[in-house]
């Protein structure tokens, strides 16, 4: 089995993946793939190119990753697992660069929004540059080697790509953490635990934000616990939206498959993205 991640090597999602598969015995690891970005490592696994991707779905400073929302809603893809990584930021530089002297800062952009309140504090005249992760931008600063360029990436990228960190603990948020999900075209049918969570996408259509308590509504009813809720933009006109839930329950009890029947009984389609557990940090 292959999978495709964010990379270059250094990236918060390769490090999701290294704590999803921690468990794999040592020489049996699977392969995995560096791709330049979300889109492109989940159009490797709707391809068939790798049999499953790992990528960011939201931060909890941030909030959602829009490339994974939109191929979530827009393709045949599920998600067979989670993990969930803590984030802290560092900022890195070529040698001989002081932090003083920064006047350009290359990152992703989720990175530099959790970082925007260090960086007008301690460096209010500092432009900012995009990068397609936080590891890439640090590639690009070391590759360029051009004067007063830093990059804000997590630590481990400094040794990678022979930078110096200048600084450490730049996000917003001490306690920041990124959900990432493994997404392939086929539910894997991941062996059961006591903690499930299974996805879901409610398509509201024109019906809009009407209808959403009436749909959280179905499955309040029949007990089921709803730990995420996010709307999400169809693209076919204003006022057209997709609604994705996160429930604790599987997809084979019956309260869940009661819940399901009653929102399409409202003439709304609900399509299931994929029943797996709930990420712990000590499982077991």
């Amino acid at each position: 089995m292959t999978y495709a991640y964010l990379g270059p090597e250094g990236t918060f999602t390769q490090t999701a993946l290294r704590r999803l598969l921690s468990a794999v015995p040592p020489g049996r690891e699977p392969a995995h793939r560096p791709f330049p970005s979300v889109p492109a490592a989940l159009e490797a696994a709707r391809r068939g190119e790798c049999e499953a991707a790992v990528v960011p779905l939201e931060n909890s400073v941030r909030g959602v990753v829009p490339a994974t929302m939109d191929q979530l809603a827009s393709a045949e893809m599920h998600i067979n697992a989670e993990v969930e990584v803590p984030v802290s930021f560092a900022l890195m530089a070529p040698e001989g660069v002081a932090a003083e002297e920064v006047t350009v800062v290359h990152s992703h952009p989720h990175a530099l929004g959790q970082c925007e309140d260090w960086l007008r504090t301690r460096l209010p005249g500092a432009r900012t540059r995009t990068a397609a992760s936080t590891a890439a931008a640090a590639r690009e600063v070391a590759e360029a080697g051009a004067p007063a360029h830093a990059a804000i990436a997590a630590a481990p990228a400094a040794g990678l790509y022979g930078l110096r960190i200048l600084a450490t603990g730049l996000g917003r948020e001490a306690g920041a953490v990124t959900r990432f999900v493994s997404v392939a075209p086929r539910w894997s049918h991941p062996a059961r635990t006591a903690r499930e969570r299974t996805s879901l996408l409610v398509s509201l259509s024109t019906a809009g934000p009407a209808l959403v308590p009436n749909v959280l509504n179905e499955f309040r009813t029949l007990g089921i616990a709803l730990s995420w809720i996010q709307s999400w933009p169809t693209g076919r006109a204003l006022g057209s939206y997709d609604l994705f839930l996160d429930v604790d329950a599987h997809i084979d009890t019956r309260p869940l498959r009661l819940a399901m029947a009653a929102v399409e009984a409202r003439g709304l389609e609900v399509r299931f993205l994929g029943s797996y557990p709930r990420w712990s940090a000590a499982p077991g």
